[in-house]
Protein backbone atom coordinates (compact mmCIF):
# COMPACT_ATOMS: atom_id res chain seq x y z
CA UNK A 1 0.00 0.00 0.00
CA UNK A 2 1.38 3.41 -0.95
CA UNK A 3 0.34 6.24 1.33
CA UNK A 4 -0.61 9.45 -0.48
CA UNK A 5 -1.85 11.51 2.43
CA UNK A 6 -1.84 15.25 1.86
CA UNK A 7 -1.54 16.98 5.25
CA UNK A 8 -1.75 20.40 3.64
CA UNK A 9 -3.31 22.80 6.08
CA UNK A 10 -0.65 25.44 6.69
CA UNK A 11 -0.73 24.83 10.44
CA UNK A 12 1.90 26.31 12.75
CA UNK A 13 3.18 23.57 15.04
CA UNK A 14 5.55 23.51 18.00
CA UNK A 15 8.08 20.74 18.45
CA UNK A 16 7.94 19.10 21.85
CA UNK A 17 11.73 18.99 21.52
CA UNK A 18 11.70 22.78 21.91
CA UNK A 19 10.20 22.28 25.36
CA UNK A 20 11.84 19.23 26.87
CA UNK A 21 15.42 18.04 26.71
CA UNK A 22 18.29 16.94 28.90
CA UNK A 23 18.24 20.00 31.24
CA UNK A 24 14.69 19.20 32.37
CA UNK A 25 15.23 15.46 32.38
CA UNK A 26 13.40 14.80 29.10
CA UNK A 27 10.31 14.69 31.28
CA UNK A 28 7.35 14.19 28.97
CA UNK A 29 4.95 14.83 31.87
CA UNK A 30 5.80 18.53 31.47
CA UNK A 31 3.86 18.64 28.21
CA UNK A 32 0.38 19.04 29.72
CA UNK A 33 1.41 22.18 31.55
CA UNK A 34 3.02 23.54 28.39
CA UNK A 35 0.08 22.94 26.06
CA UNK A 36 -2.05 25.83 27.31
CA UNK A 37 0.80 28.34 27.16
CA UNK A 38 1.79 28.07 23.50
CA UNK A 39 -0.08 29.76 20.65
CA UNK A 40 0.29 26.94 18.14
CA UNK A 41 -2.12 24.80 16.13
CA UNK A 42 -0.69 21.51 17.38
CA UNK A 43 2.56 19.72 18.07
CA UNK A 44 5.32 17.79 16.39
CA UNK A 45 6.17 15.09 18.87
CA UNK A 46 9.90 14.46 19.28
CA UNK A 47 10.76 10.91 20.33
CA UNK A 48 13.86 10.40 22.51
CA UNK A 49 15.98 7.25 22.79
CA UNK A 50 15.64 7.22 26.60
CA UNK A 51 11.90 6.56 26.25
CA UNK A 52 12.10 3.07 24.71
CA UNK A 53 12.25 1.71 28.26
CA UNK A 54 9.20 3.79 29.26
CA UNK A 55 6.80 3.03 26.44
CA UNK A 56 3.89 1.98 28.65
CA UNK A 57 4.17 5.17 30.71
CA UNK A 58 4.56 7.31 27.60
CA UNK A 59 1.53 5.76 25.92
CA UNK A 60 -0.63 6.14 29.04
CA UNK A 61 0.39 9.76 29.50
CA UNK A 62 -0.11 10.82 25.88
CA UNK A 63 -3.62 9.35 25.72
CA UNK A 64 -4.76 12.36 27.71
CA UNK A 65 -2.72 15.00 25.88
CA UNK A 66 -5.12 17.88 25.15
CA UNK A 67 -3.74 19.06 21.78
CA UNK A 68 -3.39 17.50 18.32
CA UNK A 69 -0.13 15.87 17.25
CA UNK A 70 -0.24 15.81 13.44
CA UNK A 71 3.53 15.24 13.08
CA UNK A 72 5.83 12.74 14.78
CA UNK A 73 9.61 13.13 14.66
CA UNK A 74 11.23 9.70 14.56
CA UNK A 75 13.88 9.15 17.23
CA UNK A 76 17.16 10.36 15.76
CA UNK A 77 19.34 7.32 16.46
CA UNK A 78 17.33 5.45 13.81
CA UNK A 79 19.30 7.37 11.19
CA UNK A 80 22.52 7.09 13.17
CA UNK A 81 22.18 3.31 13.29
CA UNK A 82 21.47 3.04 9.56
CA UNK A 83 24.59 5.08 8.87
CA UNK A 84 26.79 3.02 11.20
CA UNK A 85 25.68 -0.17 9.40
CA UNK A 86 27.44 -2.73 11.60
CA UNK A 87 26.20 -6.28 12.14
CA UNK A 88 22.60 -6.22 13.30
CA UNK A 89 22.19 -2.45 12.91
CA UNK A 90 19.63 -2.56 10.12
CA UNK A 91 17.44 -5.08 11.95
CA UNK A 92 17.72 -3.06 15.17
CA UNK A 93 16.79 0.19 13.50
CA UNK A 94 13.81 -1.34 11.68
CA UNK A 95 12.58 -2.68 15.02
CA UNK A 96 12.85 0.75 16.64
CA UNK A 97 11.27 2.38 13.61
CA UNK A 98 8.25 0.10 14.00
CA UNK A 99 7.92 1.29 17.60
CA UNK A 100 8.05 4.91 16.42
CA UNK A 101 5.39 4.25 13.79
CA UNK A 102 3.11 2.52 16.28
CA UNK A 103 3.41 5.47 18.67
CA UNK A 104 2.81 7.99 15.90
CA UNK A 105 -0.35 6.19 14.82
CA UNK A 106 -1.58 5.99 18.43
CA UNK A 107 -0.93 9.71 18.94
CA UNK A 108 -2.97 10.57 15.83
CA UNK A 109 -0.07 11.72 13.68
CA UNK A 110 -0.32 11.88 9.89
CA UNK A 111 3.29 12.56 8.98
CA UNK A 112 6.69 11.26 10.12
CA UNK A 113 9.94 13.23 10.06
CA UNK A 114 12.97 10.98 9.58
CA UNK A 115 16.72 11.53 9.78
CA UNK A 116 17.79 8.99 7.14
CA UNK A 117 21.45 9.54 8.01
CA UNK A 118 23.23 10.83 11.10
CA UNK A 119 25.97 10.50 13.69
CA UNK A 120 29.65 10.47 12.84
CA UNK A 121 29.18 7.99 9.95
CA UNK A 122 26.55 10.37 8.54
CA UNK A 123 26.37 9.98 4.74
CA UNK A 124 29.63 8.09 4.21
CA UNK A 125 27.71 5.22 2.53
CA UNK A 126 24.63 7.07 1.35
CA UNK A 127 23.68 4.32 -1.11
CA UNK A 128 23.01 2.04 1.85
CA UNK A 129 20.83 4.65 3.58
CA UNK A 130 18.88 5.23 0.39
CA UNK A 131 18.31 1.48 -0.03
CA UNK A 132 17.04 1.12 3.58
CA UNK A 133 14.50 3.87 2.93
CA UNK A 134 12.42 1.35 0.95
CA UNK A 135 11.96 -0.83 4.05
CA UNK A 136 11.19 2.18 6.23
CA UNK A 137 8.65 3.43 3.72
CA UNK A 138 6.90 0.05 3.68
CA UNK A 139 6.58 0.08 7.48
CA UNK A 140 5.29 3.67 7.53
CA UNK A 141 2.77 2.89 4.80
CA UNK A 142 1.49 -0.09 6.78
CA UNK A 143 0.79 2.26 9.70
CA UNK A 144 -0.99 4.80 7.48
CA UNK A 145 1.73 7.42 7.89
CA UNK A 146 3.37 9.71 5.37
CA UNK A 147 7.16 9.27 5.72
CA UNK A 148 9.26 12.37 5.02
CA UNK A 149 13.06 12.52 4.87
CA UNK A 150 14.65 15.63 6.40
CA UNK A 151 17.57 17.50 4.84
CA UNK A 152 19.78 16.94 7.89
CA UNK A 153 23.43 17.97 7.90
CA UNK A 154 26.11 15.77 6.33
CA UNK A 155 29.84 15.41 6.89
CA UNK A 156 30.72 13.93 3.50
CA UNK A 157 28.51 15.46 0.81
CA UNK A 158 25.47 17.72 1.28
CA UNK A 159 21.75 17.20 1.90
CA UNK A 160 20.51 18.83 -1.32
CA UNK A 161 22.51 16.35 -3.39
CA UNK A 162 20.96 13.48 -1.43
CA UNK A 163 17.43 14.86 -1.82
CA UNK A 164 17.90 14.91 -5.60
CA UNK A 165 19.18 11.34 -5.56
CA UNK A 166 16.30 10.21 -3.38
CA UNK A 167 13.80 11.88 -5.70
CA UNK A 168 15.39 10.15 -8.69
CA UNK A 169 15.28 6.78 -6.90
CA UNK A 170 11.81 7.14 -5.37
CA UNK A 171 9.70 9.49 -7.53
CA UNK A 172 6.90 9.71 -4.94
CA UNK A 173 9.14 10.40 -1.94
CA UNK A 174 8.25 13.20 0.49
CA UNK A 175 10.63 15.56 2.29
CA UNK A 176 10.72 17.76 5.36
CA UNK A 177 12.82 20.85 4.63
CA UNK A 178 14.67 22.47 7.56
CA UNK A 179 15.90 26.04 7.13
CA UNK A 180 18.70 25.74 9.70
CA UNK A 181 20.05 22.56 8.12
CA UNK A 182 19.99 24.23 4.71
CA UNK A 183 21.72 27.36 6.01
CA UNK A 184 24.47 25.28 7.63
CA UNK A 185 25.38 23.99 4.16
CA UNK A 186 24.68 27.42 2.55
CA UNK A 187 21.93 25.76 0.54
CA UNK A 188 18.86 27.86 1.23
CA UNK A 189 19.45 30.04 -1.87
CA UNK A 190 19.83 26.85 -3.91
CA UNK A 191 16.22 25.98 -3.17
CA UNK A 192 15.19 28.95 -5.30
CA UNK A 193 17.23 27.85 -8.31
CA UNK A 194 15.48 26.31 -11.29
CA UNK A 195 17.18 22.94 -10.84
CA UNK A 196 15.96 22.66 -7.26
CA UNK A 197 12.37 23.59 -8.10
CA UNK A 198 11.76 19.94 -8.96
CA UNK A 199 12.04 19.25 -5.24
CA UNK A 200 9.13 21.53 -4.32
CA UNK A 201 6.34 18.99 -4.98
CA UNK A 202 8.19 16.58 -2.68
CA UNK A 203 8.40 19.05 0.25
CA UNK A 204 5.42 18.29 2.46
CA UNK A 205 6.56 19.81 5.72
CA UNK A 206 8.83 22.68 6.84
CA UNK A 207 10.98 23.26 9.92
CA UNK A 208 11.39 27.01 10.40
CA UNK A 209 14.51 27.62 12.50
CA UNK A 210 17.18 30.31 12.42
CA UNK A 211 20.94 29.76 12.20
CA UNK A 212 23.74 31.95 13.46
CA UNK A 213 26.87 30.21 12.20
CA UNK A 214 28.78 30.10 8.95
CA UNK A 215 29.27 27.48 6.26
CA UNK A 216 29.79 24.06 7.89
CA UNK A 217 30.25 25.81 11.24
CA UNK A 218 29.89 22.80 13.54
CA UNK A 219 30.49 24.90 16.66
CA UNK A 220 27.34 26.93 15.97
CA UNK A 221 24.90 24.20 15.00
CA UNK A 222 22.23 25.47 17.37
CA UNK A 223 18.51 25.70 16.69
CA UNK A 224 17.67 29.39 17.08
CA UNK A 225 14.47 31.38 17.21
CA UNK A 226 13.50 33.38 14.15
CA UNK A 227 15.48 36.62 14.22
CA UNK A 228 18.24 35.31 16.47
CA UNK A 229 20.35 34.22 13.47
CA UNK A 230 21.03 35.58 10.03
CA UNK A 231 18.61 33.70 7.75
CA UNK A 232 16.62 35.99 5.45
CA UNK A 233 13.17 34.40 5.64
CA UNK A 234 11.34 36.84 3.35
CA UNK A 235 12.60 35.25 0.08
CA UNK A 236 11.75 31.80 1.43
CA UNK A 237 8.14 32.61 2.18
CA UNK A 238 7.76 34.47 -1.11
CA UNK A 239 9.09 31.38 -2.88
CA UNK A 240 6.75 29.06 -0.98
CA UNK A 241 3.75 31.21 -1.85
CA UNK A 242 4.79 31.38 -5.48
CA UNK A 243 4.83 27.59 -5.58
CA UNK A 244 1.58 27.23 -3.60
CA UNK A 245 3.14 25.33 -0.72
CA UNK A 246 0.36 24.55 1.74
CA UNK A 247 1.94 22.09 4.17
CA UNK A 248 2.53 22.64 7.84
CA UNK A 249 5.35 24.49 9.61
CA UNK A 250 7.10 23.50 12.83
CA UNK A 251 9.04 25.79 15.15
CA UNK A 252 11.82 23.75 16.77
CA UNK A 253 13.93 26.49 18.36
CA UNK A 254 15.29 25.46 21.76
CA UNK A 255 13.15 27.27 24.34
CA UNK A 256 14.58 25.97 27.62
CA UNK A 257 17.72 27.18 29.34
CA UNK A 258 20.50 25.31 31.10
CA UNK A 259 18.33 24.91 34.20
CA UNK A 260 15.51 23.38 32.16
CA UNK A 261 13.23 26.39 32.55
CA UNK A 262 11.01 26.87 29.50
CA UNK A 263 10.72 30.41 28.10
CA UNK A 264 7.23 30.56 26.63
CA UNK A 265 7.38 34.26 25.70
CA UNK A 266 10.33 33.70 23.38
CA UNK A 267 8.67 30.68 21.80
CA UNK A 268 5.39 32.49 21.25
CA UNK A 269 7.21 35.42 19.66
CA UNK A 270 8.74 33.02 17.13
CA UNK A 271 5.29 31.62 16.41
CA UNK A 272 3.84 35.11 15.97
CA UNK A 273 6.68 36.06 13.63
CA UNK A 274 6.07 32.93 11.57
CA UNK A 275 2.37 33.73 11.33
CA UNK A 276 3.21 37.24 10.14
CA UNK A 277 5.32 35.78 7.33
CA UNK A 278 2.44 33.49 6.38
CA UNK A 279 -0.06 36.35 6.18
CA UNK A 280 2.17 38.86 4.40
CA UNK A 281 2.16 39.01 0.64
CA UNK A 282 5.44 39.44 -1.30
CA UNK A 283 6.14 43.15 -1.31
CA UNK A 284 5.23 43.62 2.34
CA UNK A 285 1.42 43.80 2.39
CA UNK A 286 -0.75 41.67 4.64
CA UNK A 287 -2.84 39.00 2.91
Amino acid sequence: MSITLTPSRGRVLCSTGALIGRPNGRDFTLLDACAGKIDCDGYEFMMYDTWYDRLADLRAYMRGFPAPIPVFHVEKSVGDCISRNEDGDTEHTLSNFRINCALAAEFGAELLVLHLWGGLPSDRDIAHNIAVYADLRSIADAHGLLLTVENVVCNHADPMTHLHTLADTYPDIAFTFDTKMAAFHDQLPRLYEQKAERLIPHIRHMHINDYGGGYLDWSNLRTLHIGDGHIDFAPLFAFLKEHAYSGDFTVEATSFDASGTIHFDKLNESIRTLRRFLTTEPGGTRA
